[in-house]
């Protein structure tokens, strides 16, 4: 069980710290208002990504495979990207950069990321072919214990990247000038809009 967890923490390391739609935001959420916007992001992927483990954990991770529940679930994750991508593309094109000395977060924060884990394909069949990744890790025969263990690790190395990620983003929010700010915010928005194009185009074309 011990190597199991070690495992799981490491691949959550390796989900969470590849470059993607919830680092995206969080940058440019947190390079204007600081740590916390950045922390609730991270903490809304979170919270996506749980409910995801638990429907899997449940066995209702082959519903989100159907064409019926994953067509409409993309696009309209497809479509919040693009909004996304737009609004931070609006501010790197704003006349005031408007960056706060520090901002405590709020709700809409967290439901940036809680919205873009919710409805990220790869999220969706991750979590809904768990029994299939533990079979891959060498247990023949997953029980509920092994999907808890693999759960707790998992979770464990994700909560840490997601203080660290929100860490690293406070100390370029302080140091930044505004014209970098401009260029991340460009970069975040050209991002964004690319994740959804590619996202609706895989589900609605390939």
């Amino acid at each position: 069980m011990t190597s199991l967890f070690i495992t799981a923490f490491f691949l959550g390391l390796v989900f969470n710290a590849a470059p993607g739609a919830v680092f995206a935001e969080s940058m440019r959420r947190g390079i204007k208002g600081g740590y916390y916007p950045a922390l609730y992001v991270q903490i809304g992927s979170l919270v996506g990504d749980a409910t995801w483990a638990i429907l899997g954990l449940l066995g209702a991770g082959f519903l989100m495979q159907l064409p019926a529940t994953k067509i409409p679930l993309t696009v309209i994750g497809g479509i919040y990207l693009a909004y996304l991508g737009i609004q931070s593309l609006k501010e790197s094109y704003s006349t005031d950069i408007k960056k706060e000395t520090l901002s405590s977060g709020d709700s809409s924060d967290m439901m940036a990321g809680v919205t873009i884990s919710l409805t990220n394909p790869a999220n969706i069949f991750y979590w809904a072919a768990l029994g299939s990744i533990l079979v891959s890790l060498g247990v023949q025969e997953p029980t509920l214990v092994h999907y808890v263990v693999f759960f707790t690790g998992f979770m464990t190395s994700s909560i840490m990247w997601g203080f660290l990620c929100a860490g690293f983003i406070h100390l370029m929010h302080k140091s930044m000038p505004d014209y970098v700010v401009r260029i991340i915010n460009l970069v975040c928005g050209l991002t964004l809009i690319f994740l959804s194009f590619q996202a609706i185009y895989n589900v609605l074309i390939k």
